[in-house]
């Protein structure tokens, strides 16, 4: 890895151990950071493995939203780097599952993601997610529930919903930004 990556993943490091600790400057300096390399890493990864380059963005909304969720799965104590990297695998590895795609994924891949301890955490965050995006307004929160949550494609969504799949990915991204907005208030609340 070169020292630029290094120094970039140390200050998301940073950034993401403060915003667990209720910082939200933090939080918010951490996405804005990590948007654009998430951003290139789900175009890479959706060329490399022939799916259409339309699918990164939403890949990218994913991406943010499963951080948010499962932020506190990651061990401070690791790397965040390889962290993310596999949040983004992952989504790409469901997008073409959605697509009817086979995937197969080596096995030294998904190490660390098999090693992950699966505690009271994941049902927090769950139960801490539910609590958020029942506050959202419909379309938002089905939108959302279909997408992040029961893993359904922006097309089976759109048409599910009757709107077109650019009002969903609209409706989606706005939707996380409420839900953002929705946890800052809350961390304000609680800190």
């Amino acid at each position: 890895m070169h020292d630029d990556a290094r120094l970039r993943e140390r200050d998301w490091a940073v950034w993401m151990r403060a915003a667990m600790a209720g910082d939200v400057r933090a939080y918010h300096r951490f996405l804005e950071a990590v948007t654009p390399p998430l951003r290139a890493m789900a175009r890479r990864r959706c060329a490399a493995l022939g799916a259409p380059a339309s699918e990164a963005e939403d890949i990218v909304q994913e991406v943010l939203l499963a951080v948010h969720l499962k932020r506190g799965t990651w061990d401070s104590a690791r790397p965040i780097g390889p962290w993310l990297s596999t949040i983004v695998r992952n989504k790409l590895i469901d997008s073409l599952r959605r697509r009817g795609r086979a995937t197969t994924v080596p096995i030294e891949d998904v190490m660390e993601t098999l090693s992950a301890d699966r505690g009271t955490d994941d049902f927090l965050d769950r139960a801490d997610a539910e609590r958020l995006i029942d506050r959202l307004k419909d379309p938002q929160r089905d939108i959302v529930r279909s997408i992040s949550i029961a893993g359904a494609g922006i097309g089976e969504t759109a048409a599910r919903l009757n709107m077109s799949e650019g009002a969903v990915r609209v409706a989606l991204h706005r939707a996380l930004k409420s839900l953002a907005t929705l946890y800052r208030s809350e961390m304000r609340e609680d800190g």
